[in-house]
């Protein structure tokens, strides 16, 4: 089972309380530490620290993240998309970011490493590391981001029918990206001098996302590996098109694992333009298998000859 069906099982496992006395006084200095932040923000982390319950952590954590993210910028999180980059997308350095903890670190009364900050490069990763730390799970593999070189060595599709030009995959899902330029050869025909995207070509990027998750994000049996060419597409639900893409448009594509046992796998999908939503898909279901692990030969040590010409040989005597 992967580290996602773990993560998943135990948080929706039967809520046990976490909480610690919270006084009048520990409101006050929460009230302080989170003055620069919303009020949402602070009454999440008042019922966590009331509560215990870890669902009210993903607001507090976007919450200290917006404080410290430049204005501009805030309109991001708001819907608070896991695939979100800490730097690339919100401009948040080292050295922010370790504010961002040590706040984090006084409201949550939690503790907080060094090496572990070095694997949270995404929304998601915090979000889900927090979590994770909360309920005293094994902490989650980090986001393995992947050039589209990488990718179309990997994938069973490829060009031109490769729809990724890059992506990035933990144990939460994967995202990915695709720009529309406009040369693609199904846009010659749809439509006549009005080139759009068709949503099955879309809803078909969602499923190569899925496949990418399966190869390179599912934690497969021992021994095991899941096989390339035994994944493929089996059905559907609930999709639903919000916006006509077309050249120059930039989809950002996020899959989230909903099911998984072997041989079926489900996710849920979503593409966006920007902010704008262009498809949901509530369902995606594909099939795969397992084949043994290759296990990559070990290369034996060099045998060290040494001469040792320290001590010269007599030659034995010549017969007369």
């Amino acid at each position: 089972m992967s580290d996602l069906a773990q993560t998943s099982q135990a948080t929706k496992a039967p809520f046990i309380s976490l909480a610690k006395p919270f006084s009048p006084e520990d409101e006050v200095a929460l009230r302080e530490a989170l003055k620069r932040c919303s009020p949402s923000t602070f009454e999440a982390a008042v019922q966590f620290r009331k509560t215990g319950n870890p669902e009210h952590l993903p607001a507090v954590v976007i919450g200290v993240v917006e404080r410290y993210v430049e204005p501009e910028l805030r309109i991001k999180l708001k819907d608070a998309a896991d695939d979100l980059r800490m730097i690339e997308d919100l401009g948040i350095d080292s050295l922010t970011m370790m504010e961002i903890v040590i706040l984090v670190e006084d409201v949550l009364h939690m503790t907080i490493n060094n090496e572990e900050l070095r694997n949270l490069r995404t929304v998601g990763d915090v979000k889900a590391f927090i979590d994770c730390k909360v309920r005293g799970l094994p902490l989650p593999k980090p986001t393995k981001f992947l050039p589209i070189e990488h990718i179309a060595t990997v994938m069973p599709i490829q060009p031109p029918f490769l729809f990724i030009n890059e992506a990035s995959v933990s144990s939460l899902g994967a995202s990915g990206k695709y720009k529309i330029s406009g040369q693609e050869f199904f846009l010659q025909g749809h439509f006549k001098d009005n080139p759009v995207m068709p949503a099955s070509i879309m809803l078909e990027a969602l499923g190569q996302l899925a496949v990418l998750y399966l190869l390179e994000g599912l934690v497969p049996e021992p021994g095991k590996q899941v096989s390339s060419s035994m994944i493929y597409f089996t059905g559907c639900e609930g999709v639903r098109a919000h916006r006509i893409c077309k050249p120059g448009d930039i989809l950002s594509l996020s899959i989230k694992p909903k099911r998984m046992k072997m041989p079926l796998a489900t996710f849920e999908g979503t593409i966006r333009v920007g902010q704008e939503k262009a498809v949901i898909a509530e369902e995606i279901t594909l099939t795969f298998g397992f084949i043994d692990a290759v296990v990559p030969p070990v290369e034996a040590a060099p045998v060290e000859v040494v001469s040792n010409t320290s001590t010269p040989v007599a030659s034995a005597p010549k017969a007369s």
